[in-house]
């Protein structure tokens, strides 16, 4: 059982957030749906919380209103492995709305920041090598999305 379930809170739009993040993430699923009762007042029958799954991973979608945006101060990071998966959740998740930062990081149209990361990123900077290390994040420093080859090419000294 997973001990600590992250919640979204989204302004009244996590129905068009779970489809959305449907149409991105093969394994993503809808697990169940609550919704506002009478008590509900404005937004009686309209959907509360929405529990979803994602690589595995629990969540809980709070539909609550504008009260609490989200920040950078928590992102979910996406591990991927090379340069296509990058570019795949990198492009989608930046369409229709969405913000591209530095380092790998993105907002999507709902707000909510990604860090989109290839595995080859990680081994660079954890490398046993302290100044291949350094290059690698000097390199990855100056890019939006990351271009794997552009910090492998800075690491081994390889200029355009």
């Amino acid at each position: 059982m997973q001990k600590i379930t992250p919640c979204l809170w989204f302004n009244f739009n996590a129905d068009e957030a779970m489809e959305y993040y449907q149409s991105i993430f093969p394994d993503f699923k809808v697990t169940h749906k609550s919704y506002y009762g009478d008590w509900g007042g404005p937004h009686a029958g309209k959907l509360l919380t929405a529990e979803f799954e994602l690589f595995g991973m629990k969540m809980i979608a709070l539909n609550a209103g504008p009260q609490f945006p989200f920040t950078e101060a928590i992102s979910l990071t996406i591990n991927c492995k090379g340069q296509e998966e990058v570019d795949y959740y990198w492009n989608k998740l930046t369409a229709g709305g969405g913000q591209e930062s530095m380092c790998g990081w993105l907002k999507d149209k709902f707000g909510l920041s990604w860090q989109v990361a290839p595995e080859e990123l990680t081994k660079l900077m954890a490398g046993p090598d302290k100044e291949k290390q350094m290059k690698a994040a000097q390199a990855m420093m100056k890019q939006k999305k990351i271009i794997i080859r552009e910090i492998e090419d800075a690491v081994n000294g390889v200029t355009a």
